[in-house]
């Protein structure tokens, strides 16, 4: 049975799901990984040029603390680990999808007065 919502339980479940999103990199890290992309720590840095060492590692272990993102180290020299996104976390994509898509239909308008 679906869940039931009122106004201030559905509000509060929606702050707690932000709340696993928040961060400047979360989303973007979860682009790259979309399609069932498995990829190195490296690999993610060079993808994400301005994102630092520590704040990459941060998000990353943020997202597979959540269940968001599997994170398998490899035990070898070097150290090999590899990140991909869970089933529930490549569940996110059609809806990232279409907040894109959303974004798009901004009216014309608007997005010409934020981009001065």
């Amino acid at each position: 049975m679906p869940k039931r919502y009122t106004p201030t339980s559905a509000a509060a479940d929606v702050e707690a799901a932000l709340r696993l999103l928040e961060g400047r990199w979360k989303l973007v890290i979860l682009f790259h990984l979309f399609g069932g992309k498995v990829m190195r720590f490296s690999d993610l840095e060079r993808a994400i040029p301005d994102i630092t060492q520590k704040m990459l590692g941060q998000q990353l272990r943020s997202l597979a603390a959540e269940g968001i993102v599997v994170r398998t180290a490899y035990p070898q020299v070097p150290p090999k680990v590899e990140y991909c996104l869970t089933p529930w976390g490549q569940s996110l994509c059609p809806t990232l999808d279409a907040i894109l898509k959303w974004a798009d239909r901004r009216p014309a308008e608007k997005r010409k007065r934020n981009s001065r």
